[in-house]
């Protein structure tokens, strides 16, 4: 009897992790699936199957369009949205709260100032845009962190911090497209709706590189990450040392989004959904760090794909993520509101 009712209880363990990992894989394979669909739209439609004779270099004009001219911006879409969604997996792991995604504490917006202040002090290569765009994520999580740090940094109060620090680089980044001249102060405009309109093969390459770099170092992380939401108390009582853990998870993180804001503009409410979506989809109890990434991918392919060929024209990316993630938002208040006791 107690064989059979150990059987059942490892059974009931293995389960939850059978189903994040199924809901996981099928994700994946959407978003590939989608890939695949949005390589073959444009003015000169393919068909899958054409789009995977282009892949291998059967057709040699399709394999241009789809090699040279839309795999870019597909790989992008997916690269930064994986990235997007991992970012904000770690934040709503940290501070225990679905609003805790860095475009809502603010590290997108200090990227977006520091690309900003690159751009109007007259520097125009797409390094320097990023260099300042990186540099400024980094400095507001360093501004956030010691100002919601309070002999340890909790949840709630960095979520209020970020949210009052990202009111104040708002107004920093009109004051400074105010001041700007015409000419630069459109094309600050331009970048800060974020697009991946300008996103060829020489900027995804390196950007892709380093999101190889911090994914694994996000792995590497994982386990302290899931201590951590436990509690201090018991990360401690396990050997873990929970600031330092914590101010790397921090760091990690605000790469993550720092180098898709320098790449493409800020893309918003990627990094707030995805994860949360991915919780739904794999009923887990926390947030799974694994699933938010394809979700964050698909979320972002898809709004891209939309951007691209539903409007009537053309449109930044980023627009349809505000739009989409403005909704989502509202929807995810109210649950909450209701929630509260």
């Amino acid at each position: 009897m107690s064989a059979v009712s150990t059987r059942a209880s490892s059974s009931g363990v293995r389960s939850p992790r059978r189903r994040r990992r199924l809901a996981t894989i099928a994700v994946a394979v959407l978003a590939v699936v989608a890939a695949v669909v949005a390589l073959g739209l444009g003015d000169y439609p393919l068909s899958p199957l054409e789009v995977v004779r282009a892949l291998t270099g059967q057709d040699g004009f399709a394999s241009t369009i789809v090699l040279g001219w839309r795999l870019p911006r597909v790989l992008a879409a997916l690269a930064f949205g994986a990235a997007l969604g991992a970012s904000g997996a770690v934040f709503q792991s940290l501070t225990r709260n679905p609003l805790g995604s860095p475009d809502v504490i603010g590290f997108s917006t200090g990227a977006y100032t520091g690309a900003i202040v690159v751009i109007v002090s007259g520097a125009t290569s797409s390094v320097g845009t990023a260099g300042g765009a990186l540099l400024g994520g980094l400095v507001t999580a360093f501004v956030v962190y010691l100002l919601a740090y309070r002999g340890g940094v909790e949840g709630l109060r960095l979520i209020i911090v970020g949210i009052g620090v990202t009111a104040v680089l708002h107004s920093v980044n009109t004051w400074l497209l105010l001041r700007a001249q015409t000419e630069v102060a459109i094309t600050a405009s331009f970048w800060g709706a974020g697009s991946l309109a300008l996103v060829g093969w020489s900027e995804l390459v390196p950007a892709a590189l380093l999101l190889v770099v911090l994914g694994a170092a996000t792995a590497l992380l994982a386990r302290p990450l899931r201590q951590l939401e436990l509690g201090d108390d018991v990360a401690r009582s396990h050997g873990l040392r929970t600031e330092r853990s914590r101010l790397a998870l921090v760091v990690v993180g605000v790469a993550l989004t720092a180098v898709v804001t320098a790449s493409t503009g800020p893309i918003v409410f990627v990094a707030l959904a995805a994860p949360q979506l991915a919780r739904r989809l794999t009923r887990s109890a926390g947030v799974p760090l694994a699933a938010a990434a394809p979700t964050g991918a698909l979320l972002l392919l898809v709004a891209d794909v939309v951007a691209q060929h539903v409007a009537a024209n053309p449109v930044p990316v980023g627009l349809v993520t505000l739009v989409i993630g403005g909704a989502y938002l509202v929807v995810l208040l109210v649950g909450e509101s209701r929630r509260a006791p």
